[in-house]
């Protein structure tokens, strides 16, 4: 899909995205804990790329961390600024990102880059390269299954993708991935059963 379609897919849903998990006490625990590990670890500014409402921005900027979030729908933005005052949000595509070469520190896609064809995807991975400096880590969150096959998203058509074939494509755009993990979801209240998988990896 084009950022265009996916950006109005989720802001014709935002308020019901917000409602069922727009907030850290909705997320599940290990999640959180990997995502302040992570941010503890990586040092410099940071970038959530892929926002949403802005609930990890808001961790990633604990501790007076120096934080930017960054997404395409106009709805997520206006949540996330109120929501989060203390914090920079800007509208942004991870296709063309507004910023100098190697300004972050790490980058933050969690789940973000999931409604990105398959085709388009070492594009993004090669920008947010670009804007990673040397010795700068990634963390992206993503449905675990067969690379590149599509499923049917609640908000809009999304991919499976593996640390394996993530971590091939983020070695072309420059990064040596150092970590992976996988777990399986049970069925609750919200959220996803897909497998979920995390993958961690360092600018060359």
């Amino acid at each position: 899909m084009r950022d265009e379609q996916v950006a109005e897919a989720y802001d014709a849903r935002a308020a019901e995205y917000i409602a069922l998990i727009g907030s850290i006490e909705q997320m599940e625990r290990a999640d959180v804990d990997r995502i302040e590990r992570w941010r503890d670890e990586t040092p410099g500014v940071l970038l959530d790329a892929g926002c949403g409402p802005g609930q990890w921005t808001a961790v990633l900027s604990e501790g007076g961390r120096d934080v930017i979030g960054v997404d395409l729908s106009t709805e997520f933005l206006a949540a996330a600024r109120e929501r989060h005052p203390g914090v920079r949000f800007e509208a942004a595509s991870m296709r063309e990102l507004p910023f100098p070469d190697g300004s972050f520190g790490g980058i933050l896609a969690w789940y973000s880059l999931i409604h990105l064809p398959p085709a388009d995807l070492p594009a993004v991975l090669a920008e947010l390269s670009r804007v990673t400096a040397a010795g700068g880590r990634i963390l992206i969150g993503f449905f675990d299954g067969t690379p590149g096959e599509e499923f049917a998203h609640a908000v809009a058509p999304a991919y499976f993708w593996s640390a394996e074939a993530l971590g091939a494509l983020l070695d072309d755009a420059g990064f040596t991935a150092t970590h992976a993990e996988r777990r399986e979801r049970e069925p609750g209240p919200v959220g996803s059963v897909r497998p979920h998988g995390a993958l961690i990896a360092t600018r060359r």
